[in-house]
């Protein structure tokens, strides 16, 4: 008689995160306003102006946005809210920079709001390959957040782990 194959995997209290299944839809946008400088460098406040009354900001709906300006150009704080006023309705979030800043703050308020609960004094693995584009920052707040309340934290698959972390006794 064949001894029955137990995985023991699956009984374990081996708790795995992967940040992939966290990651939101949406769109990522990168907006440029380079384009509505005066000559590409100087920022002309009622021209300016004109340019966001006029934009469709309907487009953005449901999208992550990354305000930049691409130009070696000194952009004021203002132009950027002002922007970020328009986009706001629209958006599910906005802020200045690219987009890894962008990702990083997305990973950061989804971290934050993560249940830790269900990892209390249990084992877990972070998984670390992803097809998205997850922030290396995301694996550090992830960190942080768990530290705390884990038994211990390992970096890898269930069959090849790195340890991270091991709870003094």
């Amino acid at each position: 008689m064949a001894e029955e194959i137990v995985n023991r995997v699956a009984k374990s209290p081996l708790k795995t995160i992967d940040l992939e299944e966290f990651y939101p839809a949406g769109k990522r946008v990168v907006f440029d306003i380079k384009d509505w400088l005066y000559e590409g460098i100087i920022l002309r406040e009622k021209e300016f102006r004109a340019f966001v009354q006029e934009h469709d900001w309907r487009q953005y709906q449901d999208n992550y946005v990354a305000l930049t300006c691409s130009e070696d150009a000194i952009i004021p704080s203002w132009a950027y809210m002002l922007i970020a006023s328009e986009l706001a309705p629209f958006v599910k979030k906005v802020v200045v920079g690219d987009l890894t800043l962008l990702e990083t703050s997305i990973f950061q308020e989804i971290i934050g709001e993560l249940d830790i609960q269900e990892y209390e004094n249990k084992p877990v693995i972070i998984k670390g390959c992803a097809d998205k584009p997850i922030p290396e920052s995301a694996f550090s707040f992830l960190i942080q957040r768990l530290q705390p309340v884990v038994k211990s934290m390992m970096y890898g698959e269930a069959c090849s782990t790195v340890p991270l972390y091991k709870m003094k006794k």
